[in-house]
């Protein structure tokens, strides 16, 4: 072989590689990742949800300071483009409410809940209306996520799960029902999401030390482990396949994990890789990723 065109030939493919932004292992599962772009000028955002009625996402950031429990009136939820960015730096709260440092995101239809520290909102995204439930017993209450008519909300600190019914309180006569659903099973939940099954799907989050995994919870049952303990993992995402994506702050990274082969790194340099979000594209599915540490958002284009 000619060594000399092999080499030109070894090199080019790698600067083809470099230039997309990709490293060249990235992929894993059936899917591939073939673009990233980052998009800035965000304050310590933490969620990322996407509105599939507008066509945009919105951020949760905390708006100064990175402490989460920080009661300081600060936090804020932006409107975002699909390609990063900042169409309304304050999408919500409407003025005279308050948010403190807003963490997980889900949208709806035409409601947005909001986790922030001890209580959940929700809230109309076309008058931006408001209304909040306070969580009694809470530590952290970091990540919401709506099956059927009840909304769940994951406190990682507490290695507790919430139950808020209806999940859609906002213009209800009376409180809604606070449940504890689970206390103390070492899940620590993190990031939740509605498995395809119709399962509650929970990643754990505890210290770098304790490594938690991925867990599921059928209705009436308890905390399933679907995996060893594999890192501090944030968000999570099932794709039609099964697949689960989730991110993890001990390798700082966007992973692909199934039963079969287990994890593998799609992209990676986070420092702290938090809730993010998926939707489809003409390219296959956008990954939208928020670095809490480093404020920015990292756009992920996986591709089969």
């Amino acid at each position: 072989m000619n060594t000399k065109w092999f080499f030109s030939l070894a090199l080019s493919a790698l600067l083809i590689v470099l230039q997309m932004g990709v490293s060249s292992d990235a992929s894993a599962e059936g899917v591939r990742v073939i673009a990233e772009q980052t998009a800035t000028g965000f304050a310590y955002p933490e969620s990322v949800a996407y509105d599939p009625r507008a066509k945009v996402l919105y951020v949760s950031e905390f708006g100064s300071e990175l402490k989460p429990t920080l009661k300081d009136g600060k936090g804020r939820i932006s409107r975002v483009s699909l390609n990063g960015k900042v169409l309304e730096q304050q999408f919500l709260p409407p003025s005279g409410t308050i948010l403190n440092k807003p963490k997980g995101i889900w949208v709806e239809g035409n409601r947005l809940w909001v986790t922030d520290i001890d209580v959940v909102w929700v809230f109309d995204l076309t008058s931006r209306k408001g209304r909040k439930v306070e969580l009694p017993g809470i530590q952290f209450a970091n990540d919401p996520t709506l099956i059927g008519n009840a909304l769940y909300v994951s406190d990682n600190r507490g290695d507790q799960l919430y139950q808020v019914e209806p999940a859609d309180f906002l213009n209800a006569k009376s409180d809604p029902k606070v449940t504890l659903v689970f206390s103390g099973k070492s899940v620590n939940p993190n990031g939740l999401y509605p498995a395809n099954d119709g399962s509650l799907l929970m990643v754990g989050f505890k210290s770098k030390e304790e490594a938690r995994g991925i867990y599921d919870l059928r209705k009436g049952g308890a905390p399933k482990s679907l995996s060893d303990g594999i890192g501090r993992l944030d968000g999570v995402y099932e794709m039609e396949d099964g697949t689960l994506l989730v991110t993890d702050w001990n390798s700082g990274s966007l992973v692909s994990w199934s039963a079969m082969k287990g994890m593998q790194t799609l992209a990676s340099g986070f420092k702290g890789p938090a809730d993010f979000c998926v939707f489809p594209n003409a390219d296959g599915l956008m990954v939208v990723v928020p670095d809490l540490v480093k404020s920015e958002l990292r756009m992920v284009q996986l591709a089969k």
